[in-house]
């Protein structure tokens, strides 16, 4: 496995706090040359599995998101899962518990004759699932547009101000909320995400040429877009990376009048990727990174061993298939 050093991390944290900052700024503030910033970005992109990708909220793009949790046989749940890592309407899907349940993130439509037909049609006419949850999500703590603290802890905050101060900024309060027709996307807006879903470094010349415009009429849109929060970039690295070679889901249930506040302490949480609320019976889950297995175990029985938490469902994940937009190639 390829082993990063404090350069690699330096540069991984700078693409988080600006996907699209140039070259020659990231190396001005990490103290580097471009050319070797260039280099070490393309060995990453070559070797680690480093992908950027630009994704539209929730709220510019108008769809709700699911998590959904499937069962199936050990022998059909990795074609199953590779069959819904190649969906546009999928993300982030996992396989856990021993190689029997798959976990993705389904976005669906809010209306409209096929608002919820991978739900509803698609997923229980699939040879092999034998059981089906979902859970509506309703609120994200920690996730999306917030990274994991594991890969934005090597810069300072100097070093982090002068990146943010070239980067458009966004007024957008609550990125995760309900779309309204000022913040929804064109369909100008949607060809040009397509092309930054799979490379949001394209340059302005390269998106221009994807949407028949112009370098100039993208860059001003791209600007416009990132300045009211009509996008987040996602920055894509395998966590093993960076230290973290135990992964699971947490599915918790939690009394309801503690819900915000266990949900907003643990969105604190180093060891924390994601944390959401959620309908059904487990109402919060959260993603957990750690070292190893005896990290996990201490996270569990030291830093959330709450009251309020009052069943906490521990399922390690053995592979990932598809991050926010990215299929994991193997």
């Amino acid at each position: 496995m390829l082993e990063l050093d404090e350069l690699d991390r330096c540069l991984i944290h700078a693409l988080h706090v600006d996907a699209r900052a140039p070259f020659t700024l990231v190396a001005d503030v990490l103290g580097s040359s471009t050319q070797t910033v260039v280099r070490r970005y393309r060995r990453l992109y070559a070797q680690a599995g480093l992908r950027i990708a630009a994704l539209p909220t929730p709220r510019s793009s108008g769809t709700h998101q699911w998590f959904v949790r499937l069962t199936a046989a050990t022998r059909s749940a990795h074609d199953i899962a590779v069959a819904l890592a190649r969906r546009p309407d999928t993300s982030w899907v996992r396989l856990t518990s021993g190689g029997t349940e798959i976990v993705a993130i389904i976005h669906t439509a809010p209306t409209g004759p096929d608002a919820h037909a991978l739900l509803l049609r698609d997923i229980p006419r699939t040879a092999g699932i034998t059981d089906v949850s979902a859970h509506y999500l309703l609120h994200t703590y920690l996730g999306g547009p917030t990274a994991w603290r594991g890969r934005v802890d090597a810069l300072d905050a100097d070093q982090e101000a002068r990146l943010r101060a070239a980067s458009p900024t966004s007024d957008t309060r609550d990125p995760a909320g309900a779309a309204d027709s000022a913040h929804l996307l064109t369909d100008a807006d949607r060809l040009l995400l397509s092309a930054l879903r799979e490379d949001a470094r394209l340059s302005y010349a390269e998106l221009a040429a994807v949407t028949g415009t112009t370098a100039n009429t993208v860059a001003r849109r791209l600007t416009e877009l990132r300045a009211r929060g009509a996008l987040f970039f996602d920055v894509d690295i395998d966590p093993a990376l960076l230290g973290a070679t135990v992964s699971a889901l947490l599915w918790m249930q939690v009394a309801p009048a503690h819900l915000d506040t266990v949900a907003t302490a643990l969105a604190g949480h180093d060891e924390l990727a994601v944390v959401a609320a959620t309908t059904g019976p487990t109402n919060l889950v959260a993603h957990a990174l750690c070292r190893d297995a005896e990290a996990l175990h201490h996270y569990l029985t030291r830093r959330v061993a709450w009251d309020a938490v009052t069943r906490i469902e521990t399922a390690p994940v053995l592979r990932t298939y598809k991050a926010a937009a990215t299929l994991r190639a193997g």
